[in-house]
């Protein structure tokens, strides 16, 4: 299955941009993984366009304040059915930019997930996504990573 990060904007802050790197490159040991940048301005509307564009034909996984707040271990279930189901080749994790996501991307998302009720700088929300799906293959193969 493949991975695919798709942010608005390319990371700016140099801690998003290493920490994005480094877990793409762990999470590479497990699934194929990218980050896709789309270009950002025009508000949410605009910016919801091109990331439902960008996430064509995948399964969408779309990080809003409003989605559901799951635990790690239920993520990684969700991520062993997708496998299992074997019609899901390609996995989308979105995150919006300043102005977060539309309502016809949340409405067009499979899933709509919460990393609780705060509101997160959405680069720092993108190397937590990343962090996330590495940890869920850890917990898969029974790796020392995930301690919960």
């Amino acid at each position: 299955m493949t991975w695919r990060f798709i942010g608005v904007g390319k990371p700016s802050l140099p801690f998003a941009r290493d920490g994005l790197a480094e877990y793409l490159r762990r999470l590479g040991r497990y699934a194929r993984a990218e980050f896709l940048p789309v270009r950002a301005g025009g508000g949410a509307e605009a910016e919801t366009g091109r990331l439902l564009k960008a996430s064509e034909g995948a399964y969408r996984i779309a990080l809003d304040e409003r989605g559901e707040n799951w635990g790690s271990v239920k993520l990684a279930g969700r991520v062993a059915d997708l496998e299992m189901d074997g019609s899901v080749k390609a996995v989308a994790v979105l995150i919006g930019g300043a102005d977060g996501h539309g309502a016809a991307l949340r409405d067009a998302a499979d899933l709509v997930l919460s990393f609780g009720r705060l509101t997160m700088q959405h680069e720092l929300a993108l190397v937590v996504a990343a962090e996330q799906i590495y940890r869920v293959y850890t917990i898969r193969r029974g790796e020392p990573y995930h301690r919960g």
